[in-house]
C-alpha cells in the first residue's frame, strides 16, 4: 500500500494496512499505526508517533522542529492519537526539553486546513480545531473543545473541556470548561448548552453549570469571592469541581464576564 514515488526511510516503523500516497516523505524516527492513510506531499519528520486509522491530508507537516529559539536540536516527539484527521497543510511542531519534550494530539480529533500547533501543546480527545487556527506553544486544550476558524491562541493558555470559541477570536486568557467565548476582548457569552445536550448532559446538570457561571461572570464578584460562594452553595459534583479547579488554578486568569 506504499506508492513507489514515496520516500520512506528504511528504519521508519510502518504498521500493516497503512496507505502512503505518492511524494510523501517519511523520516527515520517515525512510527505509523495500522490503517492510517497519508496523502500526497505530506512530510512526516523525526519524532512522529502516529496512531491507528488516522488520515493525514496533502501538504501536512507532522513533527517539524519547534519554532523556538531555545530549541537546541534535542530529540523530542509529536504524538497523534487514533482516528484523528489532519487536513491540508496542518503543521505540528514537536516538543522541547525545557517543557514537556512532546506535543500531543488526542484521539478522534479533527484539525482542519492550515491549523498550526506549536511546541509542547497538549490537545485532548474529540477536539475540533477549525481552519487556520494558530496555537502558540505550551497550550492545553481539553476534551471536546471547539475552536472557531482563524482564531489565534496565546502561549500558555488553557481551553477547558466542552468549551466553544467563536471564529476569529484572539484568545489571551483561559477559557473555562462548558462555556462559549466570543467578542473582543474575549468574553463569556453563555454556556455551550447545545454541545452539552448532544453529549448527554442532563437538563439539571446544564442548569447547574449555568447557575455557577452566573456567579462567576455576571454577579460582578471577584474570582476568589465567586469561588467561595460556589463551594458554599453547590454540592460537590464532577462538573462543579471541574469548574472550581480550572478557575482556581488558572495562571493567566480567565476571560472577562459579559459587560465587564
Amino acid at each position: 500500500m506504499i506508492q513507489p514515488l514515496a520516500y520512506i526511510h528504511p528504519q521508519a516503523k510502518i504498521a500493516d494496512n497503512v496507505v502512503i500516497e505518492p511524494f510523501v516523505t517519511i523520516h527515520k524516527d517515525v512510527e505509523v499505526g495500522e490503517g492510517t492513510w497519508i496523502g500526497s506531499n505530506s512530510v512526516i519528520m523525526d519524532g512522529a508517533r502516529i496512531g491507528k486509522n488516522c488520515r493525514i491530508f496533502p501538504g501536512a507537516v507532522v513533527s517539524a522542529p519547534p519554532q523556538d529559539l531555545k530549541y537546541k536540536g534535542e530529540p523530542s516527539t509529536v504524538t497523534v492519537g487514533d482516528n484523528t484527521v489532519i487536513r491540508e497543510c496542518v503543521t505540528l511542531n514537536r516538543g522541547t526539553a525545557l517543557d514537556k519534550n512532546t506535543t500531543t494530539i488526542g484521539s478522534n480529533c479533527l484539525l482542519m486546513a492550515y491549523v498550526h500547533v506549536a511546541h509542547d501543546c497538549v490537545i485532548g480527545d474529540n477536539v475540533i480545531i477549525a481552519n487556520s487556527v494558530q496555537l502558540a506553544g505550551h497550550i492545553n486544550v481539553y476534551d471536546h473543545a471547539f475552536i472557531g476558524g482563524t482564531s489565534a491562541v496565546h502561549q500558555f493558555v488553557e481551553i477547558g473541556a466542552h468549551s466553544m470559541i467563536s471564529g476569529g477570536s484572539l484568545v489571551r486568557k483561559d477559557v473555562p470548561p462548558f462555556t462559549k467565548a466570543g467578542r473582543e476582548p474575549l468574553s463569556y457569552i453563555g454556556i455551550n448548552s447545545v454541545g452539552l445536550r448532544r453529549r448527554g448532559f442532563s437538563a439539571a446538570t446544564i442548569n447547574e453549570i449555568q447557575e455557577i457561571y452566573r456567579i462567576i461572570f455576571l454577579k460582578k464578584y471577584n474570582v476568589t469571592k465567586a469561588l467561595d460562594i460556589i463551594e458554599a452553595e453547590f454540592k460537590p459534583t464532577v462538573e462543579r469541581d471541574e469548574i472550581v479547579n480550572f478557575v482556581s488554578n488558572s495562571q493567566r486568569g480567565i476571560m472577562k464576564g459579559f459587560g465587564i
